[in-house]
């Protein structure tokens, strides 16, 4: 995207929206520049780049803007506060500077614009909790009917091509390369995680969605957002801003906040496809039988009632599966392809998986769930596949929303019958004084600092009948003890403490 005289280049400007609902500042006298990419990290910044100067959560990019200059920018992105401190450092700014009350939102267009392609057919899905799963389950179910597919997220990219991710919803340039890499290398069905965050921060402007699903909302990420309803606002922008009026939204009415995004969404002129258990919802479930591996779901589509036997814990899961399914009935699959489908979907990685059994029958699973409501859903959906006490180890994070511990504690008192509380991620902050506040919600429960030494007492203390749920880090890897990541897996700490009791592999 280059061009040889001052239209031509103006040419380009509008061409990636970088001129709409902008203001001019800097030098823009004679030749515009040569654009030769974007980049938000002055360490990126090649000659002949535009560097996105955005304002953050503790900095403001605009303090870069000097380094990204010598690093060769040829062009500025900024708001009026950015502009004010690039002009306090630099004085007279001698590169054209766009100036936007919505840079985030004009960086996103232009990303978009920049790379071109994506996948042929982009779904996305938001909500505090089932985002990873719903958008596995649609990927799932497109591969099942023959497709090229990933669904990009929390675990990063999965399916056709696989790659690690440092955020759910990635920023606008790294996320915009990845979705022309992606196209490039033939896959031609997408389902995206959109997080809080990446709407807030209009990281998905500009990604061609077709349809766009919504889970559930209940109080999480008030670190970031400053009240619930600032976050459930961020969540609607995904159907307010994002998903284009001939979208369709899928939306599950047995959450308490559906029936308002539904309204939203009609609003806007949206196709609305709904799921759950009220009279009318078009994917309509009407029972569910549960086992020690799974359950037996019966639903209608169009009037006509269906079973599925789905190989997933937890009541919670059949929403999940349904939303999936009309995510990729709305994207244009066939429904009487994708419904039969359903009976091949697998759980994700550490959402409500089973990690690993005694000899004496007791299961232990892992699970995602790191907030009070999530705990309470997640206790709640096991209790049915088991049959003896229900125990639970978790924890709070360090640095985050600190409101939420002592409710994490009385979610997990009211819901398991032994209660196991230990160190999550606690970062910067004391582990003790963390699980201090968490035990305020539940005072008899069992404190257990060392997460792997926790894990061993609570399969300890598992007798037959009996289930262990390992709550709050999921899929993760690694442990945040102050800056340090060190390597911790619950999956693999539960098959070791099971394997050490049960003398397996002696």
């Amino acid at each position: 995207m280059s061009g040889t005289d001052r239209t031509d280049k103006l040419t380009e400007f509008e061409t990636l929206g970088l001129l709409t609902g902008t203001r001019r500042a800097g030098d823009w006298s004679g030749r515009l520049p040569e654009l030769t990419g974007l980049s938000v990290d002055s360490r990126d910044t090649r000659t002949g780049h535009l560097f996105a100067a955005l304002p953050g959560t503790k900095v403001h990019g605009a303090d870069f803007a000097p380094a990204a200059l010598r690093m060769g920018a040829a062009a500025l992105l900024t708001d009026p506060a950015g502009l004010a401190r690039i002009e306090a450092a630099l004085g007279r700014i001698e590169v054209p500077v766009i100036v936007s009350d919505r840079p985030r939102h004009v960086l996103a267009i232009a990303a978009a614009r920049w790379y071109q392609s994506q996948p042929d057919v982009m779904v996305a899905v938001t909500g505090t909790n089932g985002k990873t799963s719903v958008s596995s389950f649609t990927r799932q179910l497109w591969e099942a009917l023959g497709e090229t597919a990933v669904n990009i997220g929390t675990v990063g990219v999965e399916g056709a091509i696989s790659a690690p991710l440092s955020a759910t919803t990635p920023e606008p340039i790294t996320l915009h390369r990845l979705l022309t890499e992606l196209a490039d290398k033939g896959v031609t069905h997408a389902a995206m995680e959109a997080s809080s965050h990446g709407l807030d921060q209009s990281r998905l402007d500009g990604v061609r969605l077709v349809a766009a699903g919504f889970t559930n909302i209940t109080r999480d990420h008030l670190d970031y957002h400053p009240d619930f309803e600032a976050y459930f606002a961020a969540k609607l922008g995904l159907f307010e801003r994002v998903l284009p009026r001939q979208g369709t939204a899928v939306v599950n009415l047995d959450d308490p906040h559906g029936p308002r995004v539904r309204t939203i969404a009609k609003g806007r002129g949206q196709a609305v496809l709904t799921v759950g258990r009220a009279q009318g919802c078009d994917l309509r479930i009407l029972g569910q039988r549960f086992d020690a591996t799974g359950q037996e779901l019966l639903f209608a589509w169009g009037g006509r009632s269906q079973k599925a036997r789905l190989d997933l814990i937890g009541g919670f899961q059949a929403q999940n599966a349904l939303v999936a399914a009309g995510l990729a009935i709305a994207a244009g699959a066939a429904p009487e392809a994708v419904l039969p489908a359903l009976g091949s979907l697998r759980t994700v990685r550490g959402r409500m998986e089973r990690a690993a059994t005694r000899t004496n029958g007791a299961a232990v699973f892992v699970d995602y769930a790191h907030t009070p409501d999530a705990l309470t859903t997640a206790i709640n959906a096991l209790r049915p596949h088991v049959m003896g006490r229900l125990h639970v180890v978790f924890g709070a994070g360090g640095d985050r929303d600190r409101g939420k511990r002592p409710l994490m504690g009385r979610a997990a008192a009211e819901a398991a019958d032994m209660v196991y509380i230990t160190d999550d991620n606690p970062r910067t902050e004391d582990p003790a004084a963390i699980r201090a506040a968490v035990r305020e919600g539940a005072p008899e429960a069992i404190e257990v600092g060392d997460r792997a030494e926790a894990i061993l007492t609570a399969v300890d203390a598992l007798e037959p009948g009996d289930a262990l749920l390992i709550a709050g880090k999921g899929h993760e890897t690694g442990q945040i003890i102050g800056q340090d990541i060190l390597p911790f897996d619950d999956i693999e700490q539960a098959s070791v403490a099971v394997a050490a009791l049960d003398g397996l592999g002696a």
